[in-house]
This record gives C-alpha cells, structure tokens and sequence, in this order.
C-alpha cells in the first residue's frame, strides 16, 4: 500500500549504479529503511530529496522488509547547516545517534519533533549546545539507557547536595558517594540544568540561561556517559573531537 509519509532522512547509502538506500526516521511510523531508486541520477527528481537531513514528505511502499519511495518532496532543506561545516558535523552526529538508538518501526512522534527542533535551531543560531544536550537526553531514554537525573540512584533520596556517578549511572546523594569515589560533585543549579535538559522540550529552549563553565562541565559528563553507555561507535563523534581540538 503506498502511504504518505513525512520523515527526516538519517543516512543514505548508495546502491548499485543508480539507486540508494534511504534510512528515514518518520513522524508516524517511526525508523525505517527504503529503496529509492535511480536517486543518485543527476537529474532524477528523487536526487535532491534524498540528501541526508532532508525533511519531506515521501509517497512509499512500505513493506516488512525493504520499502520503496516512488517520489518525495522537500519541505526543509535546512540549506543553512548543509553550508556550514560545524552545524553540518553536530547534525551529522544528531542524526547518526538518533539511527543508532531507534529500533524500526516504532513510532516515536515526541522524539521526531524534538530532533526537528533541534535542526531549526542548529540553523538559526550560532550556540546549539543546550539544544544538543537536549536532545541527547531524551534520544539516551528511547535507547534504555538515561541516566537517573531525578532522585539518588541507590537509596531514592530526592533531596541534594548530589554528585554524579558515572560507575552507578545517575546521581548520588551524600550518603550514598562511598559507592563512587570517583563521582562529580554538583551545584544545585547544574543538578537542575541536567534535570531539565531531560524534562523540558527543545521548543522552551530560549528559556534557559547557561554560563560557560556549567555548559562545559555538564558536556563532559554527557560525553563520559555516553562512553560508558552507549553501546554504539559514532563516527561522527570523532570528527566533532576534531573539530573542538582544532577551535582550542
């Protein structure tokens, strides 16, 4: 049955002479993987909409296996990423997490229009590391894998001073950090920022004030979780170290 179907393109890959391979992350169905074919002919019409980070609306054949888009339709280019090399690699890394995490087929409509936000952000403005962490935390709970934010991780207090455990996989409070010698100490003002990074939605995102130190603190830690957790090598996350080793 051809459906219409709006969705986000995460990968492409190309396939024989003429074809690719589409990954899509869709708002009604969820991931799923799709033949286009004669997509990588210059002048074919599926050429353009089939370009990584493309959002569209495709007419495809779905199928249990490998589905087919017989023609799609740009609805945002989000040209302003594509001609930056930085807003190009953390979307790259964005959109690979999100491919790595997502199992096929199932619907996730919150976390598609969180990753869209989060795209109109990382083209609009020139500081998207909020928006990012964001969003990272809500694709790490889609994964299994979140950190617990909301109480102490062993005894359930939910009342601070807290540190957060690597080792235990959330936060501690005091008198449970004998469990982790090697946990970081937090203020309460970035126990509060990890805690809303998770709970609040990109589109509030305007509404948060960070100073530097605490973006970069909070950053590490996400990054060491993610290490730590995550399960999936990310090559994009390599060439974003790159990036900041080169800025520094």
């Amino acid at each position: 049955m051809l459906e219409k179907i709006e969705g986000i393109i995460l990968k492409t890959i190309d396939y024989g002479e003429t074809n690719k391979i589409i990954t899509i992350f869709s708002k009604n169905i969820g991931k799923f993987t799709a033949m286009a074919r004669g997509a990588k002919k210059p002048r074919s019409r599926m050429a353009a909409v089939t370009q990584p980070f493309i959002a569209g609306q495709f007419f495809v054949y779905i199928n249990p296996g490998l589905s087919t888009i017989r023609q799609g339709e740009i609805l945002e280019s989000f040209r302003a990423i594509r001609e930056d090399i930085e807003k190009t690699a953390y979307t790259a890394y964005l959109v690979e997490l999100t491919e790595k995490l997502l199992d096929d087929k199932t619907p996730e409509p919150y976390l598609y229009d969180q990753l869209y936000r989060t795209m109109e952000w990382i083209a609009e403005y020139e500081e998207y590391d909020i928006p990012i962490m964001m969003y990272e935390l809500k694709a790490f709970q889609k994964g299994g894998f979140e950190p617990t934010l909301s109480r102490c991780i062993n005894c359930g207090n939910k009342e601070g001073p807290y540190a957060f455990s690597l080792g235990e996989g959330g936060l501690l409070c005091r008198r449970c950090l004998a469990l982790d010698d090697q946990s970081i100490r937090l203020t309460e003002v970035q126990v509060k920022l990890l805690q809303m990074f998770q709970a609040v939605g990109i589109e509030q995102v305007g509404e948060i004030s960070v100073k530097l130190e605490n973006r970069k603190l909070l950053r590490q830690i996400l990054d060491a979780y993610y290490d730590r957790f995550g399960g999936y090598f990310l090559k994009s996350r390599r060439f974003l170290n790159q990036l900041d080793q080169l800025k520094e």
